[in-house]
């Protein structure tokens, strides 16, 4: 056998070991999704008796949509319907990179996202799509994201306060597509497959105190399998938001989400980088026509999905680090 042979048949196998290893990532994404659906219907048991079966005991649309401004909602989308969103992010209205020069922003895109939602049922869904990715080049150079994401409603809030909040578990998987970058200090030069998996775990709790007024608190916790030098690859944060009626169709909506990393990891990147972290802040407003919901908003975040707006968000507010974003979702029923 010629070394050339040779050297073809072990580029075979490494083909062959990455197919592999994509299968075996997605069969586990899988099962995780189907045993943490088990484990969600055991603890819905320990409230049959105080929920009420009857869904008009059930306080309903605490949240016109699936999403606040960048964090999530506690509402899933209905059994047989499927939710078709868009969500854009674009350039810093102010600051070095905005102003008239970018028209305000409106010249340049940080993130684009397009995906799917299903409902399961009417407490479970499950969705997929392919976000742009939004890397700043210093704690992250990942782009080009692939995610598959469920949602489970475990507890209901009542109108007869017996339940006085619900709770919503959300968790998603994702990997990057971008070719592999030669740089061994950022978090883009794969070694492997699983080197460009992260995921987020979510409780989203509830309480929608009149027919005007929603809020939402949400412990988080990121896991990114390759992470830059000196960055983390766990990450916890918490999250609040909030949903104000204005008008019949129209709402203000906020979210900001205090992320908890080390002094040690921030220092580094100060120091070394002069880079700074800042938390993710969100304002917009929410407006409803017929079948579609529209989110007008502003936020210093340029970047859409978790895994990437709670650990890497470095723009600032008082510095113009702000851009306009919106997001459209449209319903449709496949079937009664």
């Amino acid at each position: 056998m010629s070394l050339s042979n040779l050297s073809y048949n072990k580029n075979e196998i490494n083909v062959i070991n990455q197919h592999i290893m994509r299968t075996f990532t997605v069969l586990l994404f899988v099962i995780v999704c189907s045993l943490s659906l088990k484990a969600q219907e055991d603890l819905s048991k320990l409230f049959e008796n105080v929920t009420p079966k009857n869904e008009k005991h059930q306080v309903i649309a605490t949240f016109k949509s699936p999403q606040i401004v960048n964090g999530q909602s506690n509402e899933t989308t209905h059994k047989h319907d499927l939710l078709f969103v868009v969500m854009h992010r674009f350039g810093d209205i102010a600051g070095s990179y905005g102003g008239m020069q970018t028209f305000y922003g409106l010249d340049n895109s940080s993130d684009i996202l397009i995906g799917f939602d299903y409902g399961i049922s009417d407490r479970w869904s499950f969705g997929l799509g392919r976000a742009k990715g939004a890397p700043n080049g210093t704690n992250t150079s990942q782009k080009q994201m692939f995610y598959l994401k469920t949602k489970y409603r475990l507890i209901k809030q009542t109108t007869d306060n017996r339940l006085p909040f619900s709770v919503t578990l959300f968790g998603n998987s994702v990997a990057s597509g971008m070719d592999r970058l030669s740089l061994a200090t950022s978090d883009a030069d794969f070694q492997k497959f699983s080197d460009r998996m992260s995921f987020v775990i979510q409780a989203i709790i509830t309480r929608k105190f009149s027919d005007n007024f929603s809020l939402a608190l949400t412990p988080t916790y990121v896991l990114r399998n390759y992470v830059s030098f000196m960055d983390m690859n766990n990450i916890y944060s918490l999250g609040i938001g909030g949903r104000m009626k204005v008008s019949r169709r129209m709402a203000l909506i906020a979210d900001y989400f205090l992320t908890f990393r080390s002094q040690e990891s921030k220092n580094y990147f100060l120091q070394q980088k002069g880079f700074r972290f800042y938390n993710p802040l969100g304002v917009g407003l929410e407006m409803e026509t017929g079948g579609h919901v529209f989110n007008f908003i502003f936020t210093n975040s340029t970047a859409i999905l978790e895994n990437q707006f709670i650990p890497s968000t470095s723009s600032s507010w008082t510095k113009g680090g702000f851009r306009w974003g919106f997001s459209i979702s449209r319903t449709f029923t496949v079937s009664k």
